[in-house]
């Protein structure tokens, strides 16, 4: 039987496993379909492009070597998500970043599938408006950054990443109510932060 030649074409279970069986070219194939994004991720969660490349490979290290336990009857990006935020938060904790409390409020009537931008201030740029000039996506990546670690991580991968909230629960070992609560606390943070600096603009 003959099997597709472009890699690009396979699923990224098939890839894994093609891998598994010996297939040089296939782990290759799926370091390249994901390093843009991933290490946007990483870099909006650590606010280091350095440390996000260490990250990065240290996460697809990590994938070679617990391929073998990967259920290929579910997504390979979120288990490879959960593998580079847990190395993120190794690097940072290494850092001695400071924590971040926890916060109890939640997001009312939200369903599961709610992305981060249904509860965005509808003032606040879209990431991937072509219109947004550098200086306000330096803004925005600040105003991120500036975020505890804890509510940060949520942000990014909703909003810039559009995973759904059950999703990310699953990937931070979060119960799906903390997920909604630290949304909307950085919500609440960025959007504060972002009318002051809209604000100090205009004065």
């Amino acid at each position: 039987m003959d099997q597709p030649s472009d890699l690009s074409q396979l699923s990224d279970s098939t890839l894994l496993q093609r891998h598994l069986d010996g297939d040089g070219e296939a782990f290759g194939s799926l370091v390249r379909r994901h390093q843009q994004e991933l290490t946007a991720f990483l870099t909006r969660f650590m606010g280091n492009r350095a440390m996000a490349e260490d990250a990065f490979q240290e996460a697809f290290l990590q994938l070679h070597i617990s391929a073998p336990t990967f259920d290929t009857s579910k997504r390979l990006k979120p288990w490879l998500f959960t593998i580079a935020a847990n190395k993120a938060r190794d690097a940072l904790r290494s850092k001695a970043r400071k924590s971040a409390v926890p916060l109890d409020a939640t997001i009312g009537g939200a369903e599961d599938q709610d992305s981060y931008v249904s509860v965005m201030p509808s003032s606040i740029p879209a990431p991937d408006e072509n219109i947004m000039n550098f200086e306000v996506r330096l803004a925005v990546e600040k105003i991120v950054e500036a975020l505890p670690e804890s509510l940060r991580i949520v942000l990014v991968l909703c909003y810039f990443h559009d995973f759904a909230y059950k999703d990310i629960a699953e990937m931070l070992a979060l119960p799906l109510g903390t997920v909604k609560s630290r949304l909307h606390g950085a919500v609440a943070r960025f959007s504060e932060q972002w009318k002051a600096l809209v604000e100090s603009d205009d004065g």
